[in-house]
């Protein structure tokens, strides 16, 4: 298998490579990268492909967020019981974001494009945005429409988009107004997959996944198998 082998808690380098800014790129190494409830245990070692394009798979599965965000048409949305049974892919981003959210979500939409009506049906993305302050729901709602109409998009409370993106070891800061008068809104640049078997999460991708590794990978995960 060409992918990397990683325990709950990264290394310095591993955690690195999984965080970005978006809009600033000197706060995004502050935050571990690894499960917070897990901070202290070994590091499992990094074996197969090193690239950053290929899959990360957890050797210790993460579980799915226990958590009520609101979806794009105003609703609640319970992600656990929402996403129950179905190949998962969360990403926290925003829509003002400059280049690696429409990146990552484009190379998804890409990646997915070839699926048929039924794996599609077996398959939720789900953004959640890092800046609930200025993307409503209609205005995420429209912004991933034009990537794919069957992503999901959440919004909520910062606070609790926050909470929910550290039990998934993503570094999210609340949106600040730099020098420039600039909002900068810094968060991981993770795709957390999560496997339909047992709603788990298994599998990491980093930012520098292309397309062609999401259209070889999704197959497998909306099969409930490790890419």
């Amino acid at each position: 298998m060409n992918h990397r082998r990683v325990g709950m808690a990264l290394t310095a380098a591993a955690t690195a490579l999984l965080l970005a800014a978006c809009g600033s790129s000197s706060s995004s190494g502050s935050a571990d990268g690894g499960h917070p409830e897990h901070g202290d245990e070994p590091v499992a070692e990094i074996s197969g492909g090193q690239s950053p394009e290929e899959a990360t798979v957890l050797s210790r599965p993460w579980d799915k967020p226990d958590v009520v965000l609101t979806d794009t048409e105003g609703r609640p949305f319970d992600l656990a019981a929402e996403t129950d049974g179905h190949a998962t892919l969360i990403y926290f981003g925003y829509t003002h974001c400059p280049d690696v959210c429409p990146l990552t979500m484009s190379n998804i939409a890409l990646g997915a494009y070839g699926l048929s009506e039924e794996q599609r049906d077996k398959l939720r993305v789900i953004m959640i945005t890092s800046d609930p302050e200025r993307d409503t729901p209609e205005s995420l709602g429209e912004w991933l429409a034009a990537q794919d109409a069957d992503f999901i998009g959440l919004t909520g409370e910062f606070t609790t988009i926050q909470e929910t993106a550290r039990s998934l070891g993503v570094a999210l800061e609340e949106p600040y107004v730099d020098d420039n008068g600039d909002i900068v809104s810094t968060h991981g640049a993770q795709v957390i997959a999560f496997l339909p078997t047992d709603d788990r999460a298994h599998v990491i991708y980093t930012e520098g996944v292309t397309a062609e590794t999401f259209e070889r990978d999704l197959p497998k995960l909306i099969e409930g198998e490790l890419p």
